[in-house]
């Protein structure tokens, strides 16, 4: 499978779990199965589910709360979803070198 196929594929994925209302729960699986060890006990993967799940409540009622009125964006909405884009992606590569990292020394 080429890399374009592959992010088609997860595109398509990623709709169909928000047309089901499940989206979230489905990046809290893919974190799991990338960065918690199998052995980890129950109690530290309920943890890591909670805080997960607290930070995507978190980061949708904030975006919910600072978005102009309007039905339709406004150029500050579109900034500020912008720097909550970038401050993402920093995470992103951060946690891609994070489990590269881990990976190579396993």
């Amino acid at each position: 499978m080429t890399r374009e196929e592959l992010n088609q594929l997860c595109d398509a994925l990623t709709k169909r779990m928000a047309n089901d209302g499940c989206l979230i729960e489905m990046g809290w699986v893919a974190l799991r199965r990338l960065a918690v060890p199998p052995n980890a006990p129950d109690l530290q993967v309920n943890e890591m589910r909670m805080a997960f799940m607290a930070g995507a409540q978190h980061l949708f009622t904030s975006i919910l709360s600072v978005l102009d009125p309007g039905e339709e964006p406004t150029d500050a909405d579109l900034r500020r979803l912008d720097l909550i884009h970038k401050e993402l992606e920093t995470f992103r590569k951060e946690m891609e070198l994070r489990v590269s990292k881990a990976k190579g020394s396993a």
